[in-house]
């Protein structure tokens, strides 16, 4: 840190994960392996969708978008952590803190937009199946991808200029494994009033909104399950939606035991255990969930694997 008339920080300490020094090469192989299968999991998500003709619909529009997001998220922090549990080095830029800042709420916001997005597609599909392909058409799909890309860049670059203006850091040293917002202005000795009434407007703009829309949106799909007559009806209903489910429960449950849940003792080890879920373990399990509970992407796997997507 240097100090002149304004206190101005040229790196940042992060902490990182409660792991002994001892252990940290095991982790960082763990945590690699973690990252890669995220990459090569989505990756191959959006090749399935990309080369498979029969996955040329609104939802694997989303999923591909989706993966191509999940991947940008887990690279806002995993490789920099990795890279120093390997090299025993805690140090990060100023202007990496702040990219970490920006990108990861970037992402984050479009994760949840993009979630918001599948649950309508899902809500059409359900509960207005015959209007469906004129209610999901290809204009509406791009224009709610261009509004989720607009909003997210919007509302982290707000975050980013905002925090850019503080000054007066108390410490460079961050408890946790990425530069985190709320951490860095409670560093700060700046007044940073505006920028927590941002975020607190805009938070509820960009994930609490989205939740909401997504829960009156299954709320509606449950009603219309409920007056299908057959067991056979009702299962395939819940087929189309299940995978979507599983990966909004296993978000939005990380963020509110996150934020909602109340703290005990170790908060920021919690916070960073808890962080880790939406960031690594998330988007490498959802290329599972949407393989192995979804028939169509399990066939075009089998095509590829044959060769046949080649082929065509």
């Amino acid at each position: 840190i240097r100090r002149d008339n304004e206190s101005t920080v040229s790196e940042f300490i992060l902490l990182g994960l409660p792991i002994r020094a001892e252990d940290q090469g095991l982790y960082s192989a763990l945590f690699l392996a973690m990252y890669l299968t995220t990459v090569l999991g989505n990756l191959l998500i959006i090749l399935l969708i990309r080369l498979d003709s029969h996955l040329h619909t609104p939802m694997y529009f989303f999923l591909s978008h989706l993966a191509f997001t999940d991947i940008s998220f887990s690279s806002v922090a995993s490789p920099k952590m990795v890279m120093n549990m390997l090299t025993h080095s805690q140090s990060i830029s100023y202007a990496g803190c702040v990219s970490q800042v920006y990108f990861f709420s970037l992402f984050a916001d479009l994760e949840s937009f993009l979630l918001t997005s599948m649950a309508y597609d899902r809500y059409v599909a359900i509960c207005h199946p015959l209007h469906y392909s004129q209610i999901m058409s290809e204009n509406l799909c791009v224009l709610l991808i261009v509004v989720s890309w607009t909003l997210s860049t919007a509302n982290s670059l707000v975050h980013t200029l905002l925090l850019v203006q503080l000054s007066y850091f108390r410490n460079n040293s961050i408890p946790h494994y990425f530069c985190v917002l709320s951490t860095l202005l409670k560093l700060s000795s700046s007044d940073t009033t505006i920028n927590e009434l941002v975020i607190l407007v805009l938070g509820n703009m960009v994930i609490t909104l989205p939740f909401i829309c997504i829960l009156v949106s299954y709320g509606h799909i449950g009603v219309t399950i409920m007056k299908i007559p057959s067991i056979k009806g009702i299962c395939k209903a819940l087929s189309t939606c299940g995978s979507h489910l599983c990966v909004v429960s296993l978000y939005y449950g990380a963020i509110i035991g996150l934020y909602f849940v109340p703290s005990s003792n170790n908060t920021n080890d919690k916070d960073a255990i808890v962080a880790m879920m939406y960031t690594m373990v998330i988007p490498m399990l959802n290329p599972f969930i949407y393989s192995l509970r979804n028939q169509d992407m399990k066939g075009a796997l089998r095509n590829i694997l044959s060769g046949r997507l080649w082929s065509q």
